[in-house]
């Protein structure tokens, strides 16, 4: 299972929110790279990283901090947040992004998604299925759905979706564990799918949970940022 830490951009600045409400906003790092080179010296090889600007925007706002760490770092970046149009996908690849997660342009955009999924291939596009009570959530979490978690999924593996990035946002900033069932859930309707979970990790108890289940990978924000998991101890995923 990959451990992919996560860095959340706000003014190009690190910071978490709970549950994606942007009131709810704790900065720990004005210097980004700083925290990505420290994933990358612990051993980790990949990061998460959110334009949390964008995704209110819906327009790529920090891709200055993508082309920083990309050129300053080897970690495969997946980048999302604010990613709606050609221009923004484009430029998001070409500032060092290997993949690319796409939630709300899949679900208000769908033609546009499928067009992405078939011109640079299912190893690159990954589709951001985040839920709230099972119905996807987008907009950087500030706007509800009525589209249940689990046919929206389906929709896109018949498309050939392969990696899904899946955030149960009652779930996320808490430190309350994450949302075991929903990734048992879609494990048994898509056992071919490459699923990341996100949100809610309070330690590594919870991390040697989703390794049992062999999940594709795991992103970790606030469990590193708030001293429940130590580098060294993500580290261990990695022998």
């Amino acid at each position: 299972m990959h451990i992919i830490p996560a860095i959340d951009l706000i003014e190009g600045k690190a910071v978490r929110l709970t549950q994606g409400d942007y009131n709810q906003k704790k900065e720990y790092n004005a210097r980004p790279l700083e925290v990505a080179q420290q994933f990358e010296d612990a051993g980790l090889t990949r990061l998460h990283l959110v334009d949390l600007d964008g995704a209110k925007e819906k327009r790529v706002v920090n891709w200055k901090v993508l082309e920083l760490i990309a050129a300053k770092t080897r970690l495969h970046i997946d980048f999302g947040g604010g990613v709606q149009s050609d221009e923004d996908l484009r430029m998001v690849f070409e500032c060092g992004a290997k993949q690319v997660t796409g939630g709300s342009i899949a679900v208000k955009k769908p033609d546009v998604f499928e067009k992405w999924l078939a011109q640079f291939g299912p190893e690159t596009i990954i589709l951001g299925a985040d839920a709230k009570n099972e119905k996807i959530a987008v907009s950087g979490w500030e706007e509800d759905t009525q589209v249940w978690v689990y046919d929206f999924v389906e929709k896109y593996v018949e498309k050939g979706v392969k990696y899904i990035i899946s955030t149960d946002v009652a779930k996320d900033g808490l430190l309350e564990g994450p949302s075991f069932d929903l990734y048992r859930n879609l494990q048994d309707r898509f056992p071919d799918l490459n699923i990341i979970a996100s949100g809610g990790v309070s330690g590594m108890q919870d991390l040697e949970v989703l390794a049992d289940m062999n999940l594709f990978g795991v992103i970790v924000g606030k469990a590193i940022y708030e001293g429940r998991v130590t580098l060294k101890e993500l580290s261990m995923f990695l022998k």
